[in-house]
């Protein structure tokens, strides 16, 4: 019973993503997305969009990391990408919440989430390279089909935009030649400014 209760309360803590919001708006543009919604759409994105993978990859891990990839924002909060400032000390606060937040589990499952967590916050991995082109992908997304809202709002730059590329193109070279695509036509259509 102790395990399952140190399970449970992981599971209850995890409600808690729920109520961090992110810079992303919903394409009905009426508020922004919550980590957990981002968790959920981007894990349907691999299980629809696998097959764009560059490399051969374990998709149940690549759902498995990606599920878990944003639980230590429920301590560190959402860091937008674009934040500079907010950036710089976003390790330290993301290695301090993984900790307390993957503790909650009994040890096996805390080293098992953990170390996935970790695998994709290094990128190095096939599986953490295309779970981390999904995550940079699916944010550009929403800013096209929001008519670039979010990047009007915090005054986003082509040019930092294109900083999206690496982590696309180095999981999936037809997602990327996809998203390049978008970033051209946003800047084209006034939703980027260049």
């Amino acid at each position: 019973m102790e395990k399952l209760e140190k399970q449970i309360n992981f599971i209850l803590e995890l409600d808690k993503l729920k109520s961090i919001m992110r810079r992303s708006y919903l394409l009905n543009r009426e508020r922004f997305e919550d980590s957990a919604e981002h968790s959920w759409h981007v894990s349907v994105l691999a299980l629809t969009l696998a097959e764009h993978a560059d490399d051969e990859i374990d998709l149940t891990h690549v759902l498995k990391m990606l599920l878990i990839h944003d639980v230590v924002e429920i301590d560190a909060g959402d860091t937008y990408f674009f934040d500079k400032k907010g950036n710089s000390d976003k390790t330290e606060r993301e290695m301090k919440a993984a900790e307390r937040i993957f503790g909650l589990l009994p040890p096996e499952q805390e080293n098992d989430f953990r170390s996935a967590w970790e695998e994709y916050e290094e990128g190095d991995t096939k599986n953490a390279r295309f779970a981390n082109a999904l995550d940079r992908f699916i944010p550009l997304l929403h800013n096209y089909y929001t008519q670039g809202k979010s990047w009007q709002e915090h005054k986003v730059r082509f040019e930092q935009v294109m900083t999206l590329k690496e982590p696309i193109e180095k999981g999936s070279k037809s997602l990327w030649e996809y998203a390049h695509s978008l970033i051209l036509s946003a800047v084209e259509k006034g939703y980027l400014a260049k």
